[in-house]
């Protein structure tokens, strides 16, 4: 797997990632839709399912000014390409985007998220922490997937 970040150094709106993985996009596809699998990599997902406009929340274990919920909703899907969803958490709203590209070994997954205003430099640093752990924890698990 390789994963590298594309946004750029000066960038503060949005990030970017890109990661090929050596599996199906069937099989990405799965990982990063069924909430059962979102739950072992990303967080555990309530009310997750595969309609345009739903809502449903992913839950992290509290801290301390934040209860641990993500309140999303289901902005894009395009099976086996596209998937977007808002990501609300307090006054942070953006879009998380993931885009996925088949290719001669597998699949490369581009994650997108945009938003972020100029005084959300945490939130930003945090998100950027965040989607590298995550993409390390959905590689794991794609690798243990049939």
């Amino acid at each position: 797997m390789t994963f590298t970040e594309r946004s750029a150094p000066s960038q503060t709106g949005s990030l970017a990632f890109e990661l090929d993985l050596p599996h199906p996009p069937a099989k990405v596809w799965r990982a990063l839709t069924d909430p059962a699998l979102v739950g072992e990599w990303l967080l555990p997902a309530t009310g997750l399912t595969l309609e345009p406009g739903t809502a449903f929340t992913l839950q992290a274990p509290p801290q301390p000014g934040w209860d641990g919920t993500v309140q999303c909703r289901l902005v894009a899907i395009d099976a086996e390409r596209t998937f977007g969803m808002t990501w609300r958490v307090g006054d942070l709203d953006t879009v998380v985007t993931f885009t996925l590209a088949a290719t001669p070994s597998g699949t490369r997954l581009s994650i997108v998220q945009s938003g972020f205003t100029p005084d959300q430099k945490r939130n930003f640093g945090g998100a950027r922490y965040g989607w590298r752990l995550m993409g390390g924890r959905l590689t794991d698990l794609l690798a243990k997937l049939p």
